[in-house]
């Protein structure tokens, strides 16, 4: 390293530990290098913020320092260009890939060589501006698990995820607001999973999906003994000492309300027909798409149970309010599906990605990966976005395959040129076989249930009917075939 350039290198070491400054630095390197100190992450956070700050962070982390870990990842959010070096004093796997997976540049193990240090260093500083956007922004995508991410690559998702990490050390009920498809139950898994309670059960409970009856004994048990002789547990009994989400929680009957408001300022609850308490340690999260201050005026929520859960709030920002995330996303799902139905991943175009930038998405997330669905399939041959947004809406209001739908699904090549006929035909085909792989994909993977393979298309029932008939497929022969634990699992993931 040219002696020139080092008076103006500042090193920022942080550590707990006061004896970690002496480190094994050369005596004529360590002359040039500025090195100050920081006693905690918080420090050294905030003397980031404060002025141009160091070039480089040496991070010295103690075993099963969680607080090291959590202060490398604000770290890389307020400075994503600024390199940071884990030392470490023991080998821990674990450590170490979650420090290279929040962004450190090197795991260095003690005892440091003076060459080894200055190395780790040298190449730090030389590669820090050679860090690319999409690289910073991959960093930012979350996953939560069964197949589920979240992603914060805008200032709002930002403030999200900080909101949800200060919320996952509370133990209190938490009410999410957002609209439709925006990714309520993402930010429900993803304050579990940051808390305490993210070793036991998160379960879901939707509201708006299930008759009043079947909704109280899901949440509170049945009276009747099952044939066993036993009582079903309910899912409050089952998510004992873990978190149980309520989507939609003003379509849920009055009655229940009242009786999920005594159990939550309770802690327990009786089962129907029995007379003993059941003790209930269970973490409430609830969601709404609606307007409460129109839902309690109407009388679907009441204002009790609502202070009781609203004591803190989080806001799902629409995926208008946060387009920069968009060409992400749009990677994202597009290599996900790919791998999902072994087809190879398409690039979108400019013009794709222009559309998807001024289009508003009313259905959120959930409407974009359909578009990226069949655009995979599709490619430019895809229904235009305005025409989608226009259809989509018509096929969730009817349960009938849409005009967009039916554009996606149709085989037909159109009547043109002779000498456009035959490569349109050619390019249809590679279409149509591309169709089909989709849906046996889908129906394997659904053990054959069409509704779950229909669901996993987000294609409606009979289009999918149509398709299997267009296509002549069947079932396997052999009554096992297709139904293993795979098409089990499936089965049980999309159930409800």
């Amino acid at each position: 390293m040219d002696s020139r350039t080092m008076p103006s290198t500042k090193i920022l070491l942080v550590s707990k530990d006061r004896c970690a400054c002496d480190l094994p630095w050369s005596g004529v390197e360590s002359r040039h290098w500025q090195m100050d100190t920081a006693g905690s992450g918080w420090e050294a956070l905030e003397r980031v913020q404060a002025g141009p700050g160091p070039d480089l962070i040496l991070l010295d982390l103690t075993p099963g320092d969680s607080d090291g870990l959590h202060s490398l990842r604000w770290l890389r959010r307020v400075r994503p260009d600024l390199p940071v070096l884990v030392l470490a004093d023991a080998d821990d796997s674990h450590q170490k890939l979650e420090s290279i997976r929040l962004g450190a540049h090197d795991f260095m193990v003690r005892p440091l060589h003076p060459q080894q240090l200055e190395s780790a260093i040298r190449r730090s500083l030389s590669c820090a501006t050679g860090i690319t956007e999409s690289e910073i922004l991959i960093e930012e995508i979350e996953h939560i698990g069964d197949a589920r991410f979240f992603v914060a690559a805008s200032p709002t998702m930002r403030k999200l995820r900080a909101q949800a990490e200060l919320l996952a050390q509370l133990n209190a009920p938490v009410l999410i607001a957002g609209e439709n498809g925006s990714g309520k139950e993402v930010a429900a898994r993803l304050i579990h999973k940051l808390s305490v309670r993210s070793g036991f059960r998160f379960l879901k409970i939707n509201c708006a999906t299930l008759p009043g009856d079947v909704l109280a004994s899901e949440l509170f048990g049945m009276g009747n003994e099952n044939q066993n002789g036993r009582h079903q547990p309910s899912k409050l009994e089952l998510c004992q000492r873990g978190t149980l989400f309520l989507d939609d929680i003003t379509e849920m009957p009055m009655s229940l309300q009242a009786k999920l408001l005594h159990a939550l300022q309770n802690g327990y609850f009786v089962r129907p027909g029995a007379r003993q308490q059941v003790a209930m340690d269970v973490r409430i999260l609830a969601a709404t798409q609606v307007n409460i201050e129109q839902a309690i005026a109407e009388g679907k929520l009441r204002e009790d149970l609502y202070y009781s859960l609203s004591a803190f709030t989080v806001h799902v920002p629409a995926l208008r309010q946060r387009k920069e995330e968009i060409p992400l996303l749009l990677g994202h799902f597009m290599n996900q599906l790919a791998r999902r139905y072994s087809l190879p991943a398409r690039t979108f175009s400019a013009a794709a990605l222009e559309a998807c930038q001024r289009h508003s998405w009313p259905g959120n997330l959930r409407e974009l990966e359909k578009f990226v669905k069949r655009y995979l399939v599709m490619g430019e041959g895809s229904p235009g976005l305005t025409a989608l947004d226009h259809d989509d809406r018509e096929f969730c209001n009817s349960g009938r395959p849409s005009a967009a739908e039916k554009s996606a699904w149709k085989s037909e090549p159109a009547e043109t040129e002779p000498g456009v006929a035959g490569l349109k035909s050619i390019v249809q085909s590679v279409r149509g076989e591309a169709e089909r792989n989709a849906i046996s994909t889908a129906l394997e993977q659904a053990g054959w249930n069409r509704k779950a393979a229909a669901r996993l298309l987000q294609v409606s029932y009979r289009t999918l009917l149509y398709k299997i008939e267009q296509y002549h497929m069947s079932p396997p022969t052999h009554p096992l075939s297709g139904y293993g634990n795979g098409g089990l699992r499936e089965r049980a993931l999309y159930k409800g």
